[in-house]
């Protein structure tokens, strides 16, 4: 089928555009605008494609909203977006809303293609990540020597504040490379460190390439569960990095679900579940006040500021949150339904898993798996510390661990 059928058979298309503007586009994405009797876009890219819309041009509302688009359904219509459409882009918002069987799709380069063609990047073993118009703090899981990182901003500051950051945490030798208005006339291409960051005026629209060079004493995240306990910043309520690396081998993370982590404390079981897969998903659910607070500053510390934080006394404190994969209940396990309530709310083969340390809540972890079966262990961590001028074993608290999978 040619390019011309499909775009006769679908009232919608999406053609990418870049700073290049018109002199860029396929044949076929340059029809697309020229016949469309409605051309959707931002006001830039409006401007860009302008020699060729012979429709209404309407830019997008802000905030932004679909309303407009789907109250031409069945009209030609064509919406601009920049470069590729499903990389970060408009496209990934529209097809949450239409069947991918009413649109054609014209892509042009991504700026990530675009950056690693100018670096001579393998865009494969790079790492890419939009910070625009999300906290710059995601960036710092990615930090490590030798990485490299492609981050879409937001502004011609974010560059001053990523280099900022990467000199707070031990990453000022990183090498930063702005790139401004790829594709277009006004394309510029510049290198500083970030402890000796300099670069003046840059272009609102800009790519930055970080080659991640470690310092001594820099904040690297290990890939491992059980991160060390020293990282975090705690009252004392925190899952020792022994039991939290076996709590999160028993909760098995898997890319895009989601944890709920009861009783949360420092936040420590629900950031490492976060730090699993840039796509997990996690809510720490805390009734203390400066517990929650605690918990957001832990996230913004370990780049997963997206942490849902909901402060509050379980199992009241459940109602209206999304369907959870896993639950992890490290504390407050004797209050009366709680074990129950996440049981139901738990999505099918979910996982349930649930540290006791006193023995009442012994008694209930021993109740519930004769009951219901799963797992049972006992975990029994001894430390090495001074005694007496020598060195002999401190036991830590026995921990009992039960663990359950929804059928």
């Amino acid at each position: 089928m040619s390019g011309e059928s499909a775009a006769r058979e679908r009232w919608l298309s999406i053609v990418g555009i870049g700073e290049d503007g018109v002199y860029g586009l396929s044949p076929i994405g340059r029809r697309l605008i020229e016949t469309a009797d409605y051309v959707f876009g931002g006001e830039r890219h409006i401007a860009l494609a302008g020699p060729l819309i012979k429709g209404e041009a309407i830019a997008w509302p802000s905030p932004f909203d679909l309303g407009d688009l789907l109250a031409k359904r069945g009209e030609r219509v064509t919406v601009l977006a920049s470069g590729d459409p499903f990389h970060y882009g408009v496209g990934n918002t529209i097809v949450r809303s239409l069947p991918l069987s009413e649109m054609l799709v014209v892509p042009a380069p991504s700026a990530f293609s675009l950056a690693a063609s100018r670096l001579g990047w393998s865009l494969a073993e790079t790492t890419t990540l939009s910070l625009h118009g999300r906290s710059i703090d995601l960036v710092k899981p990615h930090l490590f020597e030798g990485e490299r990182i492609l981050a879409l901003t937001s502004n011609e500051s974010a560059p001053w504040e990523i280099a900022a950051l990467l000199s707070r945490i031990g990453f000022g030798r990183s090498r930063l490379t702005v790139l401004e208005a790829l594709g277009g006339r006004d394309e510029t291409i510049r290198t500083a460190t970030a402890a000796g960051f300099d670069l003046d005026t840059i272009n609102p629209l800009n790519v930055l390439a970080i080659e991640a060079h470690a310092g001594p004493g820099a904040r690297i995240l290990a890939r491992a569960p059980g991160l060390p306990d020293e990282l975090f910043e705690t009252d004392g309520q925190i899952t020792k990095h022994e039991i939290r690396a076996l709590a999160l081998a028993a909760l098995s993370p898997r890319p895009g679900e989601l944890l709920w982590d009861i009783g949360a404390g420092s936040g420590s079981i629900a950031i490492e579940w976060m730090l699993s897969d840039r796509r997990s998903r996690a809510a720490a659910i805390e009734s203390n006040e400066e517990r929650a607070d605690r918990i957001l500053r832990n996230a913004a510390a370990f780049g997963v500021p997206e942490l849902m934080i909901v402060q509050g006394r379980a199992p009241e404190a459940l109602a209206g949150l999304p369907t959870p994969n896993a639950v992890f209940i490290g504390g407050g396990s004797t209050e009366p339904g709680l074990i129950q309530s996440a049981r139901a709310a738990l999505a099918p083969r979910g996982r349930l898993v649930v540290n006791a340390v006193t023995l009442e809540s012994e008694a209930l972890l021993l109740a519930q798996h004769a009951s219901l079966g799963g797992s049972l262990i006992r975990i029994q961590i001894d430390r090495a510390r001074p005694l007496g001028g020598k060195t002999g074993w401190e036991p830590a608290r026995p921990i009992l661990q039960w663990s359950w999978t929804k059928p």
